[in-house]
């Protein structure tokens, strides 16, 4: 017996240590080519990188996987314990491996004869993502364990936890249960309810399956099963279950305003991010990431602080669309957008879906024309009708660049410019005795709308708005239409400013000899480029020659040959290096034609060269990102205001002050309805191809670009003042009032002076007309006009044979 009882104790002695030595074995095959997991230690998943306005709007987010990082502490009890119910409730008392859960499984595997299911614990299924394949065999569930055992001695249950409820996979695009939150409920993760949170601890199982947003059915049997569990495990009362179970399920996603307000703006806040977060530029700064450039913006969760003001945008994008609609009728009829044969105009009208409630006045649809007459065409659009009389057909016109379209009569038969079958753009336009009680959702098929034919613009443009004191760039918008080009005119695109270039010019001669009260000749010159041999026999827009003109008459009508005379009397390299001074980034060739605006400029830089005149000669480098921080909320990068001066206040006061006479007299007029101190400057290019108007106040620093992106004649009188001043004043009406009405400050040094507009001495009770100007002090006039003057006394410049010798 006692021999019995010994080879027994052997034997099991035995099987014990074969046991032992087969399970040593096992471990050590399968751990020995194990992932390293400490790098879990510092989790740092693909994120989502969000852009705020000023004021805390969210402008946009880039990402590659939609995953909010939520830290344990914002990460709601609720939330947790609807996970751990669903998934692994005995989570805060295993080891990382729950034997008995492995145990079901393998009988339930064992039944069906195949892995069915796999008991793994929420350490596991982090392992599993983090760290292995989702490859269903023993081999990779023996890793697993062994991986999960010792993360669980290496990070805290609360760590592993927050770390799953980030990184899981919950379907519809959504990583984590923020995103989750905010893409089946509209919330917040810290804002669901009991049912709600719920929800989205059924999705992990199968995400596609239980997607309340395709099948709710399913989705709310599997909720059931999760409060089911909740409720066993005493996490919830009987009427917390009872409310959840009853509770109405309105499943909405949170809107993305991504690419829809400031797309334009969002965009270039991309590109620039890309740039300033590369690893070249954060090695200098010093800053180590786990990410650089591309990966980085889209990856690392970055919450990025702008400058962009989004009323503002709003009010640059409608008035550029507004003037480039204005500009494309000026040109006149395009034509139909495609015209429907009698037998597809069934399906035409079919595939139309229109939703009365969004046919507000001035919305844009598309219609097809069914009956014209002189009078006007009807139309239809799906189910609804509407009218276009001719008089809204007025700008029809046949286009031909060479004549305005004042000049040829209004169109007044719709017969002339639409026919059966067309399909054209209207905009809705209800009467004013109409518009506080117009209630689109009430309208019905039988409602005749009434209706505006218009057309969709092939020219393009830009507007920039900066405020010179920070550099902020409040709004900035690059074209058109966002969705059909998203290429940025504002930034991207180098166009010639025309006579937007002048005012460097003037400034140049400011601190070289000339006033305001200067007098230049106005005659025709000839220049030779002595390189080439080519000549050059520049003139004014209007074609006349005005003889003697004071020099602040000449920068005000924007007189050409003064301007190219005065440049010529700097020498060119003074008047390239004040641009430079200026911001203005070239490369600039050293001919008299740079004088009249021939180097390419982008608007954005234009506008901070401008700068120079609202800041007291310091111009400013715009700034569109003014903060970054990382996913956790710490400090990454912080953009400063870049000003340096590019010349002295004193002949900066004295050129805003000669550029708001642009406005009152000259072709800024258009700007002279908002009332309050305003300096600006049109430029146009030959042929009328490029347009441009700068406006500049102390607050706000404002340029419109017009033009087409194949260098094209837009059409005769379409310049700075008709194409491109009524965008900056359309836009400032609607921004305006956020500022007092505040004037260019005055500096220590300069004087103002009343002077004789003909001859640029002192006005007396001999002058005419007159002008209230500045000088820096000591360089305004001496001498009244109407007093006589010896040989000696008299000025060169107004020497009659002096001016002669100029004209040859």
């Amino acid at each position: 017996m006692k021999k019995i009882l010994l080879y027994t104790c052997i034997g099991f002695a035995l099987v014990a240590a074969v046991g032992t030595l087969a399970a040593s074995g096992l471990y050590w095959w399968a751990s020995k080519d194990l992932p390293s997991f400490t790098r879990i230690n510092d989790y740092q998943p693909p994120l989502v990188t969000t852009v705020y306005a000023r004021d805390g709007q969210v402008l946009g987010h880039f990402y590659r996987e939609k995953r909010f990082l939520v830290s344990h502490e914002e990460m709601p009890d609720l939330i947790k314990r609807a996970f751990l119910a669903a998934e692994d409730d005995s989570f805060y008392e295993h080891d990382g491996v729950d034997p008995k859960a492995i145990f079901r499984a393998f009988i339930k595997n064992m039944r069906a004869g195949s892995i069915r299911q796999g008991g793994s614990t929420i350490t596991q299924q982090i392992i599993k993502r983090l760290l292995l394949s989702s490859e269903k065999s023993y081999e990779r569930k023996l890793k697993e364990a062994i991986l999960a055992f010792r993360l669980e001695r290496y990070l805290t249950k609360d760590e592993i936890l927050t770390i799953y409820l980030n990184e899981i996979y919950l379907g519809a695009g959504a990583y984590g249960v923020e995103a989750a939150a905010r893409t089946y409920f509209g919330k917040h993760v810290n804002e669901l309810t009991v049912a709600e949170a719920a929800i989205l601890a059924g999705l992990p199982q199968a995400p596609s399956k239980y997607n309340p947003l395709r099948a709710p059915g399913s989705a709310k049997a599997r909720q059931r099963y999760v409060l089911g569990r909740m409720l066993e495990l005493g996490w919830i009362t009987q009427e917390q279950y009872d409310t959840a179970i009853t509770a109405p399920l309105v499943y909405k996603s949170m809107e993305d305003p991504s690419w829809k307000r400031g797309a334009w703006y969002l965009e270039e806040v991309r590109r620039k991010l890309i740039s300033y977060l590369s690893e070249e530029n954060m090695r200098k700064l010093g800053i180590e990431l786990p990410r650089y450039g591309e990966d980085a913006v889209y990856e690392a969760g970055l919450k990025v602080y702008t400058a962009i003001d989004m009323d503002y945008q709003d009010a640059a994008e409608e008035s550029l669309r507004a003037g480039l609609e204005a500009s494309s009728k000026r040109r006149g009829w395009q034509g139909p957008i495609q015209s429907i044969e009698t037998e597809m105009v069934d399906d035409f009208l079919q595939q139309q879906e229109v939703v009365p409630a969004l046919l507000t006045d001035k919305k844009w649809i598309q219609v097809l024309v069914t009956k014209v007459e002189k009078s006007g065409a009807d139309v239809r659009f799906g189910e609804m009708k509407g009218r276009i009389p001719v008089k809204t057909m007025h700008w029809c016109r046949k286009p031909n660049p060479r004549v305005a379209t004042d000049h040829v009569p209004a169109m007044k038969d719709a017969r002339k410019v639409l026919k059966v079958g067309d399909v054209v753009w209207a905009s809705i336009e209800v009467p004013e005795r109409l518009k506080e009680t117009w209630e689109p959702e009430l309208l019905t098929a039988e409602d005749v709308l009434p209706l505006a034919l218009q057309q969709h613009p092939n020219v393009q443009g830009a507007v920039v708005s900066m405020d010179p004191r920070s550099g902020d760039v409040l709004a900035l918008v690059g074209g058109y239409s966002f969705t059909e080009s998203q290429f940025n005119r504002a930034t991207q695109a180098k166009r010639q400013p025309g006579s937007a270039f002048k005012p460097i010019v003037y400034s140049t001669a400011m601190d070289n000899g000339y006033t305001p009260a200067s007098i230049v000749l106005d005659a025709p010159i000839v220049y030779t480029d002595q390189s080439t041999s080519k000549v050059w026999r520049p003139e004014n827009f209007s074609g006349v020659f005005y003889g003697p003109t004071l020099l602040r008459t000449a920068l005000v009508k924007s007189r050409n040959l003064c301007t190219i005379r005065v440049a010529k009397a700097l020498g060119i390299p003074k008047v390239v290096e004040r641009a430079k001074a200026m911001g203005l980034e070239g490369p600039f060739p050293y001919d008299l034609s740079v004088s009249l605006g021939s180097v390419a400029v982008s608007p954005i830089n234009l506008t901070e060269a401008y700068t120079t005149f609202a800041n007291g000669g310091q111009w400013v480098k715009g700034r569109l990102i003014r903060s970054v921080k990382d996913a956790w909320g710490d400090d990454l990068i912080s953009i400063e205001t870049q000003r340096t001066q590019g010349m002295d206040p004193e002949t900066s006061y004295i050129m805003s002050t000669l550029l708001k006479e642009v406005v009152q007299d000259g072709t800024g007029w258009r700007l002279k309805v908002l009332k309050r101190p305003i300096g600006g400057k049109t430029g146009t290019t030959n042929d009328e191809k490029d347009a441009w108007f700068v406006g500049v106040t102390p607050y706000l620093v404002t340029t419109a670009y017009v033009g087409f992106d194949q260098l094209t004649p837009m059409g005769k009188w379409e310049t700075g003042s008709r194409a491109a001043s009524p965008v900056v004043r359309d836009y400032l009406l609607q921004v305006l009032d956020d500022y007092p009405k505040e004037d260019f400050e005055m500096p220590a040094g300069v004087i103002q002076v009343r002077i004789d507009a003909g001859s640029g001495r002192i006005a007396s009770a001999y002058s005419g007309k007159s002008y209230f100007l500045p000088f820096k002090e000591g360089t305004q006039p001496t001498i009244m006009q109407g007093q006589r003057l010896t040989r000696e006394q008299r000025d060169p410049v107004e020497s009659g044979e002096d001016l002669l010798k100029q004209m040859f």
